[in-house]
């Protein structure tokens, strides 16, 4: 199975001022524990690291120290762009592609497994976790609008499986029609293409403020305690 680990994000919103993959969480980069749980994998055997041109060095030296190969792609302004640009430099006979966000460092390597099986099987697969609270629908000027059944809601992750002629196609399709998403699965759902949801644990989080970093330190403290 071929991975793409997007890792091309910055880390505005941590209030960091270098990509939040580079930062430390319990001894090691977030980026280091990613690939930690991708080593453990049964089912990938290609990965492939979508990053910016300035992380490059320091991205491959993380990368050094896990002991694993990848395989290094420029990314773009966007994930939707930097997930073009690794689907572009894919294998020519790649099939299948998962695609997971670097940020979420707590992933259990379980997962890329089922979602692989899933992929193999003819699904297009999300990984989410249930919604645990009410959800509000808000206008603009700050007024609730709806409140949706929490039943029928589930917050998307990744890993995220894909045919790659597909997921290709829906990316051709958003840029012929100017469309602007932020996960691949909604590309499909614009499209009218079925997507599986693949149950995931709630510590799958993607680190991504402070706070993120303080539950990723407690969560990855107690795995390593047991």
């Amino acid at each position: 199975m071929h991975l793409l680990i997007a890792a091309a994000g910055s880390g505005k919103r941590m209030g960091a001022d270098c990509n939040k993959l580079l930062l430390q969480v319990s001894g090691q980069s977030v980026l280091a524990w990613t690939l930690k749980a991708v080593k453990a994998t049964e089912s990938i055997d290609w990965i492939g690291i979508v990053g910016q041109p300035s992380d490059k060095a320091e991205i491959l030296s993380i990368v050094n120290k896990c002991s694993v190969r990848v395989h290094w792609i420029d990314g773009g302004r966007t994930r939707q762009e930097s997930v073009q640009l690794g689907l572009a430099g894919l294998p020519v006979d790649a099939e299948f592609v998962l695609i997971h966000d670097g940020a979420r460092c707590l992933v259990e390597p379980n997962m890329f497994d089922k979602c692989s099986q899933l992929v193999k099987e003819g699904y297009a697969v999300v990984a989410a976790t249930a919604v645990t609270d009410t959800i509000k629908k808000v206008s603009d000027d700050g007024f609730i609008l709806e409140t949706p059944k929490r039943s029928e809601l589930w917050a998307a992750q990744t890993p995220q499986g894909f045919s790659v002629s597909e997921l290709k196609s829906g990316h051709e399709q958003a840029l012929i029609n100017n469309w602007t998403v932020t996960d691949d699965a909604s590309l499909f759902e614009k499209l009218g293409w079925p997507v599986k949801i693949l149950p995931s644990p709630e510590s799958n989080i993607k680190v991504t403020t402070p706070f993120d970093l303080l539950i990723a330190e407690a969560l990855i403290s107690m795995r390593e305690k047991h």
